[in-house]
């Protein structure tokens, strides 16, 4: 009776363990299905005079594609610089991080008769269906060939596109290189434009000035343009190929 007794209670601590074990499966296989996978992206980091790298020639981990995603096909990596090659359209791409006081470096080169264009303080929203709707823009264009360059000189390379225009003409032919630093400083309420050396626009970056500026262009009434003092820096998909590189950025 006694070894019986030992046999049963034996039997009943497997099938106990068996049980907690399958369960203990089971529990694990759900809560796999349910976690969203998760995306690490390299961290900033600045050198000793404070610049952070948001592009080095190699890879696009600073950046995605605008109202979410991963950076698509259409911009690609040639020697060392971004170039995008057109698409389906709407292909703008943003950084990962958010910026309110900076200064960015960059360079950039426009195919024969393209435009681009460099945004700051960009919204992601589902309501805000491309980067321009929300973000400033500093125009990148073939000044040459576009009829853009046409329509006015604030439309023209290095302009703060519908409001300042440039006030020398610094711009190198399409398929050239380009340096320009956009420097934008809420805390003394000046933003502006250097290309290839030569600061050509300046302007505020808020109060009644900087919304007189907006409701004398074609922004005028659009909800939350130029609005937002935080938010990510744009490379615009205007349709044409265009080239970026040494992408770096600077905060104040």
């Amino acid at each position: 009776m006694k070894t019986l007794s030992y046999l049963c209670i034996a039997s009943v601590l497997m099938l106990s363990c068996k049980q907690q074990t399958t369960e203990t499966k089971v529990t694990t296989t759900e809560k796999e299905d349910v976690t969203p996978e998760i995306k690490v992206t390299r961290e900033l980091i600045t050198d000793e005079n404070g610049w952070a790298t948001l592009f080095d020639g190699t890879n696009y981990d600073a950046w995605h594609m605008y109202n979410g995603g991963e950076v698509s096909d259409s911009w690609t990596i040639e020697d060392g610089a971004m170039a995008f090659i057109p698409g389906k359209g709407g292909e703008n791409i943003v950084t990962n991080e958010d910026f309110t006081d900076f200064e960015l470096s960059l360079e950039w080169k426009i195919a024969e008769g393209g435009n681009s264009g460099i945004f700051w303080g960009v919204q992601e929203n589902e309501k805000f269906k491309e980067a321009y709707q929300t973000g400033p823009e500093i125009q990148v264009l073939d000044d040459e060939r576009h009829p853009d360059a046409k329509a006015g000189t604030t439309h023209q390379a290095g302009a703060l596109y519908d409001m300042v225009a440039p006030s020398k003409k610094v711009v190198k032919p399409a398929g050239e290189w380009n340096t320009c630093v956009l420097m934008i400083n809420h805390k003394t309420n000046q933003g502006s434009v250097t290309l290839n050396g030569t600061k050509i626009v300046e302007f505020p970056v808020h109060g009644k000035e900087w919304e007189e500026m907006i409701a004398n262009s074609k922004f005028n009434g659009w909800e939350g343009f130029g609005a937002s003092k935080t938010g990510k820096i744009g490379l615009q998909d205007h349709g044409n190929k265009v080239w970026f590189r040494n992408i770096k950025i600077k905060e104040l």
